[in-house]
């Protein structure tokens, strides 16, 4: 016959004794005695984790929404919200934190009824505890059994970083869009619905959805898809081009006449996803739209910036305006990311330098970095690297840690450290 191992619970008598070898004055202690007994083997408790919440995470919690983990079998794991992603690390706790569910604190152990108000708390039970005998302590005093239910020894840290968006366009990469007549060479157990995508890329809701537009992905038949780069640029030149072909002022470009010219050319529903996309509804004029500018100007930069060749400033500058709409203006802020400028002499040129074809090894894109350029001003090199940012990491930070600064002509630039 198995023999069960009886726990002792301590009585009133227990907690006086202690008070006694303690040797402490009883009308100095409040009323309520809580006596704490570590769990029995029964109780299963090794699935609670102690996890630090900050103001967004307690205030989602506290209006219903949820807070969700996410991650693979050889990523690391993220902690999200529907609008922020946070890292998550173990931490060790210097002293173990008992978990006691029901444990009184503070003015909860006193049973004097003179303990309110608030401020005078102390004064009341100080007052109606001298003015006690210690026989009358004795038979005010109760005790409480409290179940310790676990000992934490450390706790799961989080840190807001920015979204993971790497991955959700390798995984787009993988099918991309050039035409129906293309379709055949798409290996189908790649592609993937919205909420595939959405329950293993490593971010919250908001900011999958910014990933999407980001990568300018459109839902074809079921599959989220972005087009391969050429494809996309033909399909939006011709349809801007409808502007300068149907007299359109700038902010009065028709939805219906563009789905209506592209039919036949490209699938309605690619046709409307780039729509979606490159244009929104004019304020004040109903039914008409304007193209984004900075959208447009990009795309036919990357398309003249082709990746191994580079242009002089002013021609570059030239080509691509021409390339442009009635209405529409250059920008070299419409660049960032996509394409750096560098001096050889006297003459300044411009060449191809993609943000999202970097490595993700922030050693490696440095090495990179610098090898293409030799030197640079942090305005120049901040979106090459913000992916590294935090919110308490900044770019200059990253560039003190990894580079080394110097000073010409009043203006400070970084080189490689080594």
């Amino acid at each position: 016959m198995e023999e069960t191992k009886e726990t002792y619970v301590r009585s009133l008598e227990d907690v006086k004794n202690i008070i006694k070898y303690a040797k402490l004055d009883e009308r100095n202690l409040t009323q309520v005695t809580q006596a704490l007994y570590y769990p029995s083997e029964s109780v299963v408790s090794d699935n609670l984790k102690l996890l630090e919440l900050d103001e967004h995470m307690l205030q989602q919690i506290r209006s219903g929404q949820k807070l969700y983990f996410k991650g693979g079998l050889t990523e690391k794991v993220v902690l999200c919200t529907d609008e922020k992603t946070y890292d998550v690390k173990g931490a060790e706790i210097s002293n173990s934190l008992l978990l006691v569910p029901e444990l009184k604190f503070g003015a909860g152990t006193s049973t004097s009824p003179l303990k309110s108000p608030r401020n005078a708390a102390n004064n009341s039970l100080e007052r109606s505890l001298n003015d006690s005998t210690e026989d009358d302590l004795a038979l005010d005093r109760s005790l409480e059994q409290k179940q310790i239910l676990n000992t934490f020894h450390e706790y799961l840290e989080c840190r807001e970083i920015r979204p993971r968006f790497r991955k959700l366009g390798d995984l787009l990469l993988l099918t991309r869009y050039s035409g129906p007549e293309n379709e055949e060479f798409i290996d189908r157990k790649f592609l993937f619905s919205f909420q595939q995508l959405q329950d293993t890329i490593q971010c919250s809701r908001k900011q999958f959805m910014e990933g999407l537009q980001k990568y300018r992905a459109i839902e074809l038949q079921g599959h989220m898809r972005i087009l391969e780069s050429e494809y996309e640029y033909r399909i939006i030149n011709l349809m801007v081009g409808l502007i300068n072909e149907n007299s359109w002022i700038i902010d009065e470009v028709e939805k219906e006449e563009t789905m209506n010219a592209l039919m036949g050319i490209a699938p309605q529903e690619i046709v409307e996803g780039l729509f979606e996309i490159y244009a929104i509804p004019t304020r004040g004029k109903e039914e008409r739209y304007t193209y984004k500018e900075d959208l447009v100007a990009r795309i036919v930069a990357q398309f003249i910036l082709q990746p191994g060749l580079k242009f002089r400033v002013d021609e570059f500058l030239s080509s691509w305006q021409e390339a442009l709409p009635d209405g529409m203006k250059c920008e070299e802020k419409y660049l960032r990311g996509l394409g750096i400028f560098d001096k050889e002499g006297s003459i300044a040129f411009i060449r191809s330098l993609n943000e999202e074809n970097l490595p993700l090894n922030i050693h490696e894109r440095m090495r990179l970095l610098f090898k293409t350029k030799s030197k640079w001003t942090l305005e120049e090199i901040e979106p090459y690297i913000e992916y590294f940012t935090t919110g308490v990491l900044s770019a200059s930070t990253l560039m003190a840690k990894y580079a080394r600064s110097l000073t010409e002509d009043g203006i400070r630039y970084y080189v490689a450290k080594h």
